[in-house]
């Protein structure tokens, strides 16, 4: 089991090395060349800058038994496809019965801005959204743990 991370503009990289390290898991932190990151921790990886480059990559190293901490919806279909677990960074675990509705609500928001409209951004981050994060990051790896 690792905890893979599609780290580009992730607000919660401390906090998945903080539990990673309390629990003896390896971290992948996968970023673009425009990234430099050195936790000292993690295995960081960088790609190119070509589009979806830290996705395909995170998705050849994926297994089973692994965590991935992304923002990206279509990422997390790929990774709850494989049979992995997804959460994102305001600790939203994606699963099959989420999925659809993420995905539609994408969709309707890119259609909504290549026609010229504007959609709403993300609110500021507060420590609430770290806190339901570090929840549920917990939460998936006591399950990794009990099932051992």
């Amino acid at each position: 089991m690792r905890i893979l991370v599609d780290a580009d503009a992730c607000p919660v990289k401390q906090i998945v090395v903080r539990l990673a390290k309390q629990n003896k898991i390896p971290v992948t932190m996968l970023t673009d060349t425009s990234h430099e990151l050195d936790d000292g921790y993690s295995t960081v990886i960088t790609v190119d800058k070509e589009a979806d480059s830290v996705d395909f990559k995170l998705m050849g190293l994926l297994t089973r038994e692994d965590i991935v901490v992304t923002q990206d919806f279509g990422l997390a279909a790929m990774v709850i496809g494989k049979g992995a677990k997804a959460v994102n960074q305001n600790g939203l675990v994606f699963t099959n019965d989420n999925m659809d509705k993420l995905l539609m609500e994408r969709h309707i928001g890119k259609v909504i801005r290549r026609s010229g409209g504007r959609t709403k951004g993300a609110p500021k981050r507060t420590k609430d959204d770290d806190a339901r994060f570090e929840a549920a990051l917990g939460r998936l790896l006591s399950v990794h743990f009990t099932k051992k």
